[in-house]
């Protein structure tokens, strides 16, 4: 059952199954992709599955996800399993090689209940330097009874060492199709809205059954009025909102809704349809300015603004910036009209 709690991913699950079933699991494996995605379930999973107490079939190795030792991974209680993970509370969250050291001490001892003792080092690419010495000593020579499994959504900010020493498993985003199944399923959320969050998300799982649905909805219809020609009528208006958003520290967050209104239509424009639309709701208005907007002017404007989003922490003046940006997309949204309109 836990396993097949995982959306996507299946070529894993079927990788990780098949090597246990024929006893060639590797010592130490570095699941990587993109954020929030489902790599630490899996890997939990994977856990729970080596040390179930109950029999499953031989040919498809499962944990029953209801006995103690399932229970007790789930709850990081397992004595035979131990999770690794940074400090959230740090400004600038690692894991130290006292963390390292101390489950090096702990892997050496053979197994108190299972086969294997399990180590999880989640956001493995936040270990310090002397961190990932530290473990490269142990992934060099192993304890046969020991299991490492790194997770990781930066695998490059990872020591090449540590990199070669791992048989890498690396897991792409669920289909959108999948997550709006999710979605309605878990959240109980009805088709429309899980689309929503399932666009919203980019296809991150966790995000999209966390994401608080009505703050979403308010936002977008915040910015999607911000983004409007009404919106946006005047020089005047332009100086004021791009103000009042930088005073509130929303320029980020206006960068990134406006990003998202302007794929909508790009997606429009090239015929792509509408099934990754996230502003469905305007689709009429965004199809009529899709049809007769300069598609090259379109595409300068997302390129400079996902530029700005990657430079926005680099002393930036996002006044300034939004100033610039809302004043190109007023243009955009009323070239006939941008010349003459009064200030």
């Amino acid at each position: 059952m836990p396993f097949a709690d995982i959306i996507g991913h299946d070529s894993a699950k079927a990788l990780l199954r098949s090597a246990i079933v024929q006893n060639r699991l590797a010592h130490a494996y570095l699941f990587h992709g993109d954020d929030r995605i489902g790599k630490r379930l899996l890997a939990l999973r994977l856990a729970q599955a080596l040390l179930c107490e109950t029999p499953s079939d031989d040919q498809e190795p499962e944990a029953c996800g209801a006995c103690r030792a399932c229970r007790q991974v789930e709850a990081r209680t397992h004595p035979d399993f131990m999770v690794i993970e940074p400090d959230r509370e740090q400004a600038n969250p690692q894991i130290k090689i006292e963390l390292i050291r101390d489950i090096e001490h702990q892997m050496i001892y053979r197994p108190l209940i299972g086969d294997r003792k399990i180590c999880l080092i989640d956001d493995a690419d936040r270990m310090t330097i002397g961190a990932a010495n530290a473990l490269l000593k142990t992934l060099e020579e192993p304890p046969d009874h020991s299991l490492f499994v790194l997770v990781s959504s930066r695998p490059y900010a990872l020591p090449a060492t540590i990199r070669s020493r791992c048989q890498a498993l690396r897991l792409t985003t669920p289909a959108q199709t999948q997550v709006e199944a999710a979605v309605i399923l878990k959240r109980e959320l009805p088709p429309a809205d899980a689309h929503f969050l399932a666009v919203l998300s980019d296809g991150e799982l966790g995000r999209a059954l966390e994401c608080n649905l009505e703050q979403a909805r308010n936002s977008q219809k915040e910015f999607s009025v911000i983004f409007s020609a009404k919106g946006l009528h005047s020089f005047s208006t332009v100086l004021t909102t791009a103000e009042a958003l930088a005073k509130a520290d929303r320029g980020l967050e206006a960068f990134d809704w406006l990003l998202r209104w302007l794929r909508d239509v790009l997606l429009l424009a090239v015929g792509a349809g509408s099934d990754h639309v996230l502003n469905i709701d305007q689709r009429t208005a965004m199809q009529a300015l899709a049809e007769r907007i300069d598609i090259d002017e379109l595409l300068d404007l997302i390129s400079d603004l996902e530029k700005l989003e990657r430079q926005a922490h680099r002393n930036v003046n996002l006044q300034m910036a939004l100033e610039t940006i809302l004043l190109r997309v007023r243009h955009l949204l009323a070239p006939q009209n941008t010349a003459d309109a009064s200030p």
